[in-house]
């Protein structure tokens, strides 16, 4: 019986490892790529993922969503086209990428909300007046090579299917998240959220 203890104490505590040193190269890739310029915009991926994070945890403080904000953009750091690529006319899909590599480490509730925010910012250009005109110039540039604001039809579908309400409230959060010189809590601030959501095993 002590033996069999001391295994579930082992593999428990193996298992803790892995989940931190999964979560640290997360982090890393936000520490260490994150530095580049967000495109046209006056802040660089972390501030920009920083303040995306702290406006979820202060408006829905629904860790999902936390985690979701933090890394939504972690597509922009992973591909090899540059942090310019929208200037330059590429779609680089980022939104794509930043799925395919979180759905190894988080459950849909996370993943869906970031594969879905370019389509929530196209649903929101079409069904709110207004919407357009907040965007920002990069956000305008990006919107053209990602297909434009949806059609009507194209709009009712999409907010019609599962977790896309999560999306429209991340893409509100992500316009809004890019103040420059905003002080935010630091990224081990959010570490907790990551931790809460991670669950592997699912995939």
């Amino acid at each position: 019986q002590l033996s069999g203890q001391c295994g579930g104490t082992a593999v428990a505590s193996l298992n803790r490892r892995a989940t931190m040193d999964e979560i640290e190269k997360m982090f890393l890739v936000l520490e260490n790529e994150g530095v580049a310029r967000y495109g046209s915009e006056r802040i660089n991926q972390l501030e920009h993922a920083l303040q995306c994070a702290w406006l979820a945890e202060r408006e829905s403080g629904d860790p999902a969503l936390i985690t979701a904000a933090l890394f939504h953009d972690i597509g922009h750091m992973m591909h090899k086209l540059g942090d310019d690529a929208a200037i330059r006319g590429v779609d680089d899909r980022h939104e794509d990428i930043g799925y395919k590599y979180l759905r190894q480490y988080f459950g849909e509730d996370v993943c869906m909300s970031v594969k879905m925010h370019v389509d929530a910012k196209r649903y929101l250009c079409t069904v709110e007046e207004g919407y357009f005109d907040s965007l920002s110039a990069g956000s305008v540039r990006s919107l053209q090579l990602q297909g434009g604001p949806f059609s009507h039809d194209e709009a009712e579908a999409f907010i019609n299917s599962p977790l896309a309400r999560d999306a429209v409230a991340l893409r509100r959060w992500d316009e809004g998240a890019k103040v420059e010189d905003l002080t935010t809590p630091e990224l081990a601030h959010f570490r907790q959220y990551v931790q809460n959501c991670y669950r592997p095993s699912e995939q």
